[in-house]
């Protein structure tokens, strides 16, 4: 089992980690409410990936493939996307 320094899962939330490939970890967030529109409880949603071999983590482009290398220190307990802002227009 692997063990990782990562964020505390928020409250009403857990983590589950799939294997995708031997050296790439799944990460996921499942939420834990109850959905009546499905039917059921524990959506899950990626979180991001991590790599076991480099020890890095990486955004997802989606549920399968493998983004970019982030810090965990830019992610948040919800996901690895990186925010893209655009600049400020400002007029004075």
């Amino acid at each position: 089992m692997i063990k990782i320094q990562f964020h505390v899962a928020p409250q009403g939330y857990h983590y589950e980690r799939t294997e995708l490939k031997k050296n790439v970890h799944a990460i996921w967030i499942v939420n834990d409410n109850h959905f009546d529109y499905c039917g059921r409880s524990g959506i899950q949603s990626i979180w991001g990936f991590y790599n076991s071999k480099t020890k890095q983590f990486h955004e997802p482009v989606n549920s399968s493939k493998v983004g970019s290398v982030v810090s965990l220190n830019k992610t948040t307990p919800f996901s690895a996307m990186q925010l893209c802002q655009a600049p400020s227009w400002h007029t004075v």
